[in-house]
């Protein structure tokens, strides 16, 4: 016989992962029968179909030898066989007939190539180099798979078969020269009409005494679970076993990015499909004994799409970059003249007879501000772009940059982006300055002193009439007010503050436990201020001074229309995308170049908390 291979379709008396064990001759009717050859059980596709197996019924079980067909499928499949890349063989059988866990009779309707499975037993050993001056090369391995046993008919249809398929094997036995052996379904289309139908009426007769006696005797018998005919329609019951098919799918999940691990994807698939198979053991998962998991549902989102997003405090960021002035010019220069209780300024009156004196120099104000470019690269892998289908990956990450690049310029403008003056990625404090480095002149810096509001109100024994939330309120309010007195800038100042702080402005109470403020409104017109912004990036910032004191961060007051982001065209937010080949990447680019400073001298106000220490004098700025 010629055959490219040759192999264990199927081995006797070995427990299968399924918990089934063929018996001796559970195939005998099918010796010298010829099958097709299939890759991976797929009957979807006709290139799946790789050549034909000729079975041999042999005391140890059915032994299959293989040839491959001339088509591409088929010299590809004889290449890994050839190498030794695929090992193993399963059958695909229906029609079953057991006694428990004991398979007694079934039809193979298909050998296949398989990559693993679960029948310590049937594997390649035998295969055949044509042409190559070689007889065989014995191939052995450890690692096989049996065949998927999928019951079909009613268990009174599936022992008339195979009382008919002995018979009909029987009679074959007579003429051994037949190339093919006669199948039931041959031998019932060859009768006539009142053959066919004393068929019937022979098994409704047997079906109905079968059907008795399995009233009294539950424990024999075929599957009476499964009836279809699985093969024929190619309906697997997902629910008994996990179809080799089914492998390829798994494969394909494993590798997107979502998923990363076979082992995942094999738990992912089982959910999915109700398998009962477990995953993680390549046994079956305990249905008995209060186990209920098999019936809960599946998970779903409760906010389907693109994840939510967890970032910091945002409100306060939007508002900055809202209301900060945009400018076309990216070379920021400011002129002011302080004329201020400047003596020789001042008008004179006139004394006849005396000359007039010239009026004195005035003070000039200028400083200019150089552009610093500001950046946010990412790279997105193309397989996660295509893979990635529940939402758009591209802007949901194009989200994402803009926010960081947003929330970098915002802290700049307010804070200073905190990075050391040696590292690479430093947004300089004379390209952006921060409000709350600012110089003096432009930024007026204030001392909240908790203490000496609370010795104002009621001498040293205030805890006995007033909580400290009704104190630091008291003490904030008359720090902002005051520093009101100097502030030089336009309109109504709004007021960033810690949401600590913030929250023990509205906690305070009266002598008899009343809100003062129940409202962020009714607090905002006690501080004089338009807005309340809380932002929680101001907590735990601090600063040296030059003569070596600690301050603490608290509040800025500031109306952001005196403050310039300057952008020349060209220089605004820009978004650049290249795709690099080398590594199948997009990568994505955000980009501004702009300066930022304040235009107006004494139009911002800080107010800190003074928290010099021994250990702190000689710390540097930790803003």
């Amino acid at each position: 016989m010629k055959y490219d291979f040759g192999g264990w379709a199927t081995r006797n008396d070995l427990q299968c992962a399924d918990g089934r064990v063929i018996k001796k001759d559970a195939f005998k009717a099918q010796n010298g029968q010829t099958v097709p050859l299939v890759w991976m059980h797929n009957h979807t596709d006709p290139a799946n179909v790789l050549g034909l197996a000729h079975l041999e019924n042999r005391d140890e079980g059915v032994y299959a030898y293989c040839e491959f067909n001339n088509n591409e499928s088929g010299k590809t499949a004889r290449e890994l066989v050839k190498h030794g890349d695929v090992r193993s063989l399963s059958i695909f059988a229906n029609q079953l007939t057991q006694t428990g866990s004991d398979v007694l009779h079934g039809i193979i309707r298909e050998v296949s190539i398989v990559l693993a499975g679960a029948n310590p037993g049937a594997f390649i050993d035998d295969v055949v180099a044509h042409g190559d001056g070689e007889s065989g090369m014995v191939v052995g391995y450890d690692e096989m798979i049996m065949g998927y046993l999928e019951h079909s008919a009613d268990e009174s249809e599936e022992k008339d078969e195979k009382d008919e398929k002995d018979k009909g094997a029987t009679d074959g036995e007579t003429d051994e020269k037949d190339e093919k052996v006669e199948t039931i379904e041959d031998i019932f289309k060859s009768m006539n009409d009142k053959q066919q139908t004393a068929v019937f009426a022979m098994m409704a007769e047997f079906a109905d005494k079968e059907e008795s006696k399995k009233d009294n005797d539950k424990s024999k018998g075929g599957d009476d679970d499964m009836k279809h005919n699985v093969f024929d329609n190619d309906k697997h019951d997902n629910k008994s076993f996990l179809s080799h098919a089914a492998q390829e799918e798994i494969l394909k999940l494993a590798k997107t990015s979502q998923v990363g691990t076979f082992q995942n994807a094999l738990e992912i698939y089982a959910n999915d499909n109700a398998l009962q198979h477990d995953a993680l053991a390549s046994g079956f998962v305990q249905t008995g004994e209060g186990n209920v998991t098999l019936l809960f549902p599946e998970y779903k989102d409760v906010r389907p799409g693109a994840p939510e997003l967890i970032t910091s405090d945002q409100g306060w960021i939007t508002t900055v970059m809202n209301k900060v002035h945009k400018s076309p010019i990216s070379r920021i220069r400011t002129s002011q003249v302080d004329i201020r209780n400047i003596e020789g300024l001042r008008a004179k009156g006139y004394t006849k007879g005396k000359k007039k004196g010239q009026t004195g120099n005035f003070k000039l104000v200028r400083r200019t501000t150089d552009p610093q470019t500001v950046f946010v690269k990412s790279a997105l892998h193309r397989d996660d772009i295509i893979d990635i289908t529940d939402f758009d990956y591209v802007a949901y990450l194009y989200n994402i940059d803009r926010l960081q690049l947003n929330e970098e310029l915002a802290t700049a403008i307010m804070l200073g982006d905190g990075r050391d003056d040696g590292d690479e990625g430093k947004i300089f404090p004379d390209h952006i300055r921060p409000i709350w480095l600012d110089d003096d002149l432009y930024t007026i810096h204030v001392d909240l002193d908790v203490a000496a509001a609370k010795k104002e109100l009621q001498g040293t024994n205030t805890s006995a009439n007033f909580g400290e939330n009704y104190i630091i309120a008291e003490a904030m309010i008359n720090t902002v007010l005051y520093a009101r007195e100097d502030y030089k800038g336009t309109g109504t100042p709004d007021l960033f503050i810690t949401p600590h702080m913030l929250n023990q402005m509205l906690l305070a109470r009266d002598i008899n436990g009343r809100r003062i403020y129940s409202s962020k409104a009714e607090l905002a017109t006690a501080l004089n201020v338009g807005s309340i912004n809380t932002a929680e990036q101001f907590e735990g910032k601090t600063r040296t001074t030059s003569d070596n004191k600690k301050k603490k961060l608290v509040a800025i007051i500031a109306n952001l229309a005196d403050y310039s982001l300057g952008a020349t065209k060209g220089g605004e937010v820009t978004h650049f995308t290249q795709f690099d080949i080398d590594f199948n990447q997009e990568k994505s680019l955000l980009e501004t170049r702009c300066s930022g400073a304040l235009t107006r001298v004494y139009s911002a106000i800080a107010i800190e908390e003074d928290v010099t220490t021994a250990s702190s004098v000689s710390e540097d700025h930790t803003a």
